[in-house]
């Protein structure tokens, strides 16, 4: 058998093979798809893919496996943690590359996701002891009580522009609390999950962490089976939805963190120059746009509309696509061909509706570029609210500017869509900005400052963005049950 075909020195083998019960399990029904370099096209080697038949051995093998590992007495539970958190940054060169091979996103970005992923498993492996219940005064002679007890299988779906981060990271607090966890990798981009059911075979009991690559048919098989206790998805908001449906036959619950159209709003006390930055650093050029809290809609307030649109080549100047395992590169390729056409639609569209290209709108296809999947960072200008790069989530590096001039209706505007995840605003009146986040419908939200999460701050969103809180110690606590125990100590 001879290894994948990549730029990192790994030992996964080909063709890759499901993981669960603490084996590699080769796919029931023989099935083995393709995974690919978006940055160069070439092949990279065959991964199994999931059936329902895979589905049930694995959610077999969780339930187990989640019979061990609740009884492993907490702070047990923590110290293995950890020690995964010490494996997650002795091998995050090697994951980052990895990801950047196979997702398409940058290998210096890649490294940056590597270190998040172990600094999330060491903040829940910290929080074991805080699965706290409460006491409840009945009186004399009563003790009424509550317990936090860990769920069983728990599915975690995964999106493809974080694909490591998202396993090693999403992993944390429900292990935490007690469950095991089956991992269903993005389709694009499953290769760094399943290297790290490799690197940390052995940790934990068998059946405690699986790892499910696969398509449709697997997602869904987890959504609905009956012994999955819950199910979470990072994903598009269509997904969202399936998921909600399958899960809704067995009344499991969903944690869904799904698309974003997310605005940045900038008042007439701002910097324009600090803007254009902000601007630029919100969309996430890095990972070409590939990401649910981008800043894709900029609302310029009037006054410094044509200030900030003249900072704005220069500021994004320094993400220029290339091949993404290069050290170099600061802005990655598209995840696959069929996002590649859709982002290209999109800019098509742009044009054909009359939005004004400041910078970008074009493919680059430059030398060694050719044959990968790549789009220029693309800024369009003179956006009307029609238009579908104002209204739709595109999950590329495209970026639409509204100017305004009434704060009502910039607001009304930004609060339109039926998405609300994040939101940037920009002003230095302290009461401007306790206002405006007061009034904007998003789950998360930033003031003079952008792009960036907190550990121990939830983040979520609200409306059609999803349900539920991840990052904080609510994470932790929704993946138990809530148990009341009620004792009379008068006798039977």
């Amino acid at each position: 058998m001879e290894n994948l075909k990549l730029d990192a020195k790994l030992s996964l083998q080909e063709p890759a093979h499901l993981y669960y019960g603490g084996a590699w399990v080769p796919p029931l029904e023989g099935k083995y798809e393709d995974t690919f370099n978006p940055g160069t096209g070439e092949r990279i080697g065959s991964v199994a893919t999931a059936s329902r038949a895979d589905v049930d051995a694995a959610v077999a093998a969780a339930k187990e496996g989640f019979e061990v590992w609740r009884d492993v007495v907490p702070l047990e539970r923590a110290r293995i943690l950890k020690e995964i958190a010490n494996l997650l940054r002795k091998h995050g060169d090697e994951l980052a590359m990895m990801d950047a091979a196979n997702c398409g996103n940058p290998y210096t970005e890649m490294r940056g996701d590597a270190a998040i992923a172990a600094a999330q498993m060491e903040f829940f492996a910290g929080l074991v002891t805080e699965m706290k219940g409460d006491t409840i005064p009945m009186g004399p002679e009563r003790i009424n009580m509550t317990l936090r007890q860990p769920m069983g299988v728990v599915a975690r779906i995964l999106a493809f522009n974080h694909p490591f981060m998202f396993c090693g990271g999403k992993m944390a607090a429900p292990l935490a609390a007690g469950n095991a966890v089956i991992i269903k990798p993005p389709v694009q981009a499953p290769l760094s999950s399943l290297r790290l059911a490799e690197l940390i075979d052995g940790l934990l009991p068998k059946g405690t962490f699986n790892v499910l690559p696969g398509g449709v048919e697997a997602g869904a098989g987890l959504a609905e089976h009956p012994d999955v206790a819950k199910v979470t998805l990072i994903g598009s908001v269509p997904a969202g939805r399936a998921v909600m449906r399958s899960a809704s036959d067995t009344v499991k619950p969903v944690l869904l963190e799904l698309g974003g159209k997310n605005a940045l709003i900038a008042y007439p006390d701002s910097d324009p120059k600090k803007i254009a930055d902000a601007i630029v650093g919100g969309m996430n050029f890095g990972w070409c746009g590939q990401s649910c809290g981008s800043t894709s809609r900029a609302f310029l307030h009037v006054d410094i509309h044509d200030a900030v649109i003249s900072h704005l080549k220069a500021a994004v100047e320094r993400y220029k696509p290339g091949i993404p395992t290069e050290p170099e590169t600061t802005m990655g390729a598209i995840v696959s061909r069929t996002q590649f056409d859709r982002i290209m639609d999109f800019i098509e569209s742009a044009k054909s509706e009359g939005a004004r290209a400041v910078t970008g709108g074009h493919a680059v296809t430059e030398g060694a570029l050719a044959q990968g999947n790549f789009v220029a960072p693309t800024i369009f200008a003179d956006v009307t609210p029609q238009m579908r790069i104002a209204r739709e989530e595109i999950f590329g590096p495209v970026l639409a500017v509204r100017k305004w001039s009434d704060e009502d209706s910039m607001l009304n505007e930004v609060n339109a869509l039926e998405l609300g995840l994040t939101c940037a605003i920009w002003t230095r009146d302290l009461v401007t900005a306790h206002r405006t986040a007061a009034r904007v419908e998003a789950g998360f939200v930033w003031v003079n400052e952008v792009g960036r999460h907190f550990l121990g701050a939830p983040f979520g969103g609200v409306k059609q963005s999803g349900i539920g809180r991840e990052e904080g110690i609510g994470e932790l606590i929704s993946f138990t049950h809530e148990k009341n125990v009620h004792i009379n100590l008068s006798g039977q």
